[in-house]
């Protein structure tokens, strides 16, 4: 494991993968999804950084165990500095670890004063307990048919009852209720990302707008969260946004 402090990382785009481990993930649903994140990065030379907690070793169930550095991160911080302009993630649990993981990249680039920066989920490698989901909703009764199958005769506990940010879509379907949960999951920016503008995107959706900026004139600073099914559909054609 590396000290954070000194982790040094080079590049515009950067990978972090927080706490890929069965012990959180017991279906392994994730697993696919962060192996081929993972084989995107090493083929497009993005550096790494695989979090591990206090997890047993062999329960991180990543195909590839070289990342750049590989770092102790009990609750999903960071320790270190983001210099890339453009991170992707997954692994994680959306509503705790990843939660941070995703505040200290905030906080990281704000500090900075980053103009443009791009925060990518890739939602088959991230998994969820769906706690966010609206109770009312009428697909809610489907997510927790779903949520007692996959469960079913669990031995108990919290780490159990998972399900993968992209299922949890397909629970959803609707597009403006994906798009209402989406924006639900997103870290406080009008707090860290104070003066600048806030883009989300889905896959090949329009880019909406969800806080506008005064700053900077035609080019005020922004960031774009943008949310992909999944890294097997990256390709060399797709515009790097």
């Amino acid at each position: 494991l590396s000290d954070p402090g000194r982790v040094k990382l080079k590049g515009d785009r950067l990978m972090i993968v927080t706490h890929g481990t069965s012990f959180h993930d017991s279906r392994l649903a994730t697993k696919r999804g962060i192996d081929e994140a993972v084989l995107y990065a090493k083929n497009h030379k993005i550096p790494i950084v695989y979090l591990q907690d206090e997890t047993p070793p062999q329960f991180y169930f990543m195909q590839d165990c070289e990342p750049d550095y590989w770092v102790r991160s009990e609750g999903g911080e960071l320790g270190f500095e983001i210099e890339a302009n453009h991170v992707y993630i997954v692994g994680g649990h959306l509503e705790l670890c990843l939660s941070v993981t995703v505040h200290d990249i905030l906080q990281s680039w704000a500090k900075q004063k980053k103009s443009k920066v791009t925060l990518t989920y890739l939602m088959d490698g991230i998994y969820s307990n769906g706690k966010n989901l609206d109770r009312d909703a009428p697909y809610y009764r489907d997510f927790e048919k779903f949520m007692s199958v996959v469960t079913y005769r669990r031995p108990g506990g919290e780490h159990w009852p998972k399900l993968t940010l992209l299922e949890t879509l397909g629970v959803i379907r609707e597009e403006a209720d994906e798009l209402k949960y989406i924006k639900d999951i997103l870290p406080h920016y009008d707090r860290t990302m104070a003066g600048y503008r806030v883009e989300l995107t889905m896959n090949d959706s329009v880019v909406k707008l969800l806080q506008s900026s005064k700053a900077g004139g035609w080019t005020p600073p922004t960031i774009r969260f943008e949310f992909l099914d999944s890294a097997i559909d990256l390709s060399e054609d797709r515009p790097e946004r």
